[in-house]
């Protein structure tokens, strides 16, 4: 099983309910969202500023496709931040327990 851990920041407002969305449809584990977050970026040639939240999405390599989706789908923002980067180790109880809290729902999903 290969982890990742998944960056996603959004508007506090669509955070829990991007949150609940993944962990219900199994394409995550658990969902941290951490909030405070004042984010600077450009943005069609303007600097600009936002508070949002960012969200910590554990999921599994085989659930990422369809997390992304998710994400793009539900995500209020035209072009939302969705970064993930490899969990290279982890307690092996918990790797299992996210492994099997996501794999229940590959069945019914097309990637």
């Amino acid at each position: 099983m290969h982890a990742l851990i998944v960056f996603c920041a959004a508007p506090a407002a669509a955070a829990d309910r991007l949150s609940r969305l993944l962990v219900e449809e199994r394409l995550a584990a658990c969902v941290q969202a951490l909030p405070g977050l004042r984010s600077t970026y450009r943005w069609d040639g303007a600097v600009e500023q936002a508070d949002e939240t960012l969200l910590l999405i554990k999921t599994t390599a085989d659930r990422y496709a369809a997390l992304e989706r998710a994400l793009a789908a539900h995500h209020p923002y035209e072009l939302p931040e969705i970064l993930a980067v490899d969990a290279s180790a982890g307690l092996p109880a918990y790797l299992r327990w996210l492994a099997d809290e996501t794999a229940a729902g590959e069945a019914g999903d097309a990637d």
